[in-house]
């Protein structure tokens, strides 16, 4: 794994981008009220049955984050500012992100507001090898939207959203700790990286899933690649069970699909 764009990976290496507004909605908030700099800021319903849909690392410190009921963020974080959300000033800062997206490669594929894939290959005689063109993209949305951004590199769809994760800043109980903004994962450190990973990383496992592997003893990616895949067909079903068994080892194809604009706007995770 590397934070840096020093050394040329070559073509192969790393010709998929995942890019994530951090905090999305709670860092738009801040950046529509500056008074709101540097303090717990939760976006979400207010109602009793509402969901913290963002909220600033300041308010991560306390232990609250998205889908997190309302109630008990209030509860963990009584001090922070509450705020409805506003759909349209999100939208409008998520075309703005495309925007810039698409003057680097045609091949975009929104999956959230604040989140895409992108296949660069084609760009990189143009802008630089993918780890480049990641630091360039994170540069221009701080210059243009003034808001945070991470961006994961890999050769694959899960490497580059897992690597952006790790590019994020941290918070906990005794401060925020920046992230490295931008991370590649080349593919010589792929499983390295991968394995250690809590089981729950993988796309597909859900919380019903990760009960069933636990009780198996699988704890971590690497415990999940240790085991047959006829195995985990058979537990899981055939194709939950090969899917799971082929991205515990790396194993991922999946192509970055153009698309005009985000599918939905979800629930933000990151």
């Amino acid at each position: 794994m590397s934070n840096s764009a020093s050394e040329d990976p070559g073509l192969d290496e790393a010709p998929i981008l995942h890019i994530d507004l951090d905090a999305f909605f709670a860092s738009v908030e801040v950046l529509d009220d500056p008074s709101l700099v540097g303090r717990p800021v939760i976006v979400g319903g207010s109602g009793p049955r509402g969901v913290v849909a963002a909220c600033t690392y300041e308010a991560r410190m306390f232990g609250v984050h998205s889908a997190m009921p309302s109630s008990v963020a209030r509860r963990k974080c009584p001090d922070a500012v509450f705020l409805d959300g506003r759909f349209h000033r999100y939208t409008e800062e998520s075309r703005r992100l495309h925007g810039i997206l698409g003057s680097f490669t045609p091949l975009v594929e929104g999956i959230s507001l604040d989140e895409a894939f992108l296949d660069v290959t084609g760009g990189v005689h143009l802008f630089g090898h993918g780890t480049r063109i990641g630091e360039a993209i994170r540069d221009r949305v701080c210059r243009e939207m003034s808001l945070p951004c991470s961006v994961g590199v890999g050769r694959s769809k899960l490497m580059a959203k897992l690597a952006s994760k790790a590019a994020k800043p941290r918070a906990s109980r005794t401060g925020i700790e920046p992230g490295p903004g931008v991370v590649e994962v080349r593919a010589a450190d792929e499983l390295a990286f991968l394995h250690p990973l809590p089981v729950r990383a993988l796309w597909g496992i859900g919380p019903v899933t990760e009960r069933r592997l636990l009780a198996l003893g699988v704890t971590t990616v690497g415990d999940l690649a240790e085991l047959p895949p006829d195995a985990l067909e058979r537990y899981l079903g055939a194709a939950t069970g090969r899917h799971l068994a082929e991205l515990s080892r790396g194993v991922d194809d999946r192509p970055v699909v153009p698309e005009q604009a985000a599918k939905s706007i979800g629930h933000e995770e990151t």
